[in-house]
């Protein structure tokens, strides 16, 4: 499937190019703006109160030191997207990067995982504000909404986001990036307040500063350790939407690969230390982990008991307002790709049309009209509650993701290591050795032992996108624009260097 990019006298698609300039994406993001689509499609405001759950089976009260071990995995993934986002800026992302160092078809499949896994995501974020809203409802209304009331929200959402998608791109990281620091900000001073009352020993059932957290136990197995580093590291997924970004970045061979780094090293830092002061807030005795375990909202209980009512509240409306953060993130990061895909042919090239305010229309539509058919099918004709729909979506999203991040850490490996380029340390091969291993793992622990019941959901609906992306694959005749523009254009500054 590799194809040589190199010496490409014209760049072909795989139908008959346009003579015509293609319209271009407005280049006008500054890098806090960048920052702000890979921090708010990761959402670690809304991750934090609902992720650690999962890691507790595994690593019991030692959850900081997973999360502490993701950022180190998460990491190494982020070198690999960083040196590929010095060298390959396009609004196509890894289809553009994939395509150029494995070849255009395994560009054009990887780019396609990736939409999937987004759209996915948009299902988990949307279904995931429903349910806040419908928290909050049985808070202060006493009874619970039926399952037809988290996805009329979800709908309504989208129909939301779907509007801001179709506005300019600056203002729709505008609102990504407050509604995220807000709601990090307020996690963070509520973290703080709980902290002050365990370091006087005044937990509601005796809970003390307890360091505990941070220690690993010589009960657990090295491999329920990797097993819980495994959870905390599909906490991450989504902080490489920056790269989407490459046709509306101001400098986006500087600022890219910064956000690439300083996403995850924020975000690590963020869960490690608010995930220590969660598990003291419940405490680490047996029924103060089992209750951690259980919790709907780590955050908005925690601030409930230790604060006041109002104050959990006030989090679950910032981690809703968070989610549907989430969800805006997904439906412009997916519709960047299918911009690239429009302009090169394989998909329908109205894809690769813009509005007058420079926002690819007909990528955004399809994107958040998927994720609405995907919840209409699940509510009509699976009647599947919304807690299942958010599971199952998070689970195909993340299988999708992870094969993602194995082809870009390949492609950046034979790009940088085994081609003859002496563009980096030699040493530095490393760092993608290990995040293949890492990321080997985690996909295998996503298929053994393999799903049964409705969590076969998962793994048959990231097979189904899988084969539709080698169908559109296949249709690729030559080596798109995109891919060869870039390869060329790397190149020559090889040659001139």
């Amino acid at each position: 499937m590799t194809t040589d990019t190199t010496n490409v006298p014209h760049p072909i698609g795989p139908g008959n190019p346009s003579a015509s300039t293609p319209k271009k994406l407005r280049r006008d993001l500054p890098l806090i703006a960048v920052i702000g689509v890979s921090l708010a499609t990761m959402a670690p405001s809304f991750g934090i109160s609902t992720n650690p759950q999962g890691m507790v089976p595994a690593v019991g009260a030692a959850v900081p030191v997973a999360f502490a071990l993701a950022t180190v995995g998460v990491l190494l993934v982020a070198y690999s997207f960083m040196r590929l986002s010095q060298r390959f800026d396009h609004a196509g992302a890894v289809y553009v990067q994939v395509g150029a160092t494995l070849g255009p078809r395994t560009g054009v499949l990887t780019g396609w995982l990736l939409v999937g896994a987004y759209a996915m995501f948009g299902v988990l974020a949307s279904i995931a504000s429903g349910r806040f809203v419908s928290g909050l409802v049985k808070e202060f209304g006493g009874s619970t909404p039926p399952d037809s009331f988290a996805y009329a929200v979800a709908l309504i959402v989208l129909a939301g986001v779907t509007v801001l998608g179709l506005g300019t791109v600056k203002r729709s990281t505008t609102i990504l990036i407050v509604v995220e620091a807000t709601t990090v900000l307020l996690i963070a001073v509520v973290a703080i307040f709980i902290l002050v009352h365990l370091m006087h020993g005044d937990g509601p059932q005796g809970q003390t500063l307890d360091m505990g957290v941070f220690q690993w136990s010589s009960a657990n197995t090295p491999t329920q350790l990797l097993l819980g580093v495994t959870f905390g590291f599909l906490s991450f997924a989504g902080f490489e939407a920056a790269t989407t970004l490459g046709d509306e970045a101001k400098s986006p061979r500087k600022d890219i690969p910064r956000a690439l780094i300083i996403v995850p090293i924020f975000a690590g830092i963020f869960f490690v230390l608010v995930s220590a002061v969660e598990v003291m807030g419940f405490g680490t005795s047996a029924a103060g982990v089992a209750a951690f375990e259980n919790s709907d909202s780590l955050m908005g209980d925690l601030a409930t008991t230790y604060l006041d009512s109002w104050v959990g509240d006030l989090i679950t409306i910032g981690a809703m307002f968070s989610a549907i953060s989430a969800t805006l993130a997904c439906v412009v990061a997916s519709s960047r790709i299918l911009f690239a895909y429009g302009q090169d042919g394989i998909v329908p090239r109205r894809f690769g049309e813009l509005t007058r305010r420079q926002a690819p229309r007909n990528g955004v539509l399809f994107i958040a009209g998927t994720v609405a058919l995907i919840e209409i099918f699940a509510f009509l004709v699976l009647h599947a509650p919304p807690l299942n729909v958010f599971i199952e979506a998070g689970s195909a999203g993340v299988i999708m993701i992870l094969v993602v991040y194995l082809m870009a850490t390949l492609g950046m490996t034979r790009w940088f290591f085994l081609s003859g380029r002496n563009e980096v340390p030699k040493w530095q091969i490393i760092f993608p050795i290990v995040a293949v291993l890492f990321l080997g793992y985690t996909l295998w622990c996503n298929f053994v032992p393999f799903p049964s019941g409705l969590d076969l959901w998962a793994p048959v609906v990231a097979l189904v996108v899988f084969i539709a992306g080698l169908v559109v694959a296949a249709r690729v005749k030559g080596i798109p624009s995109s891919i060869a523009g870039k390869a060329n254009e790397e190149e020559s500054l090889v040659e001139s260097a």
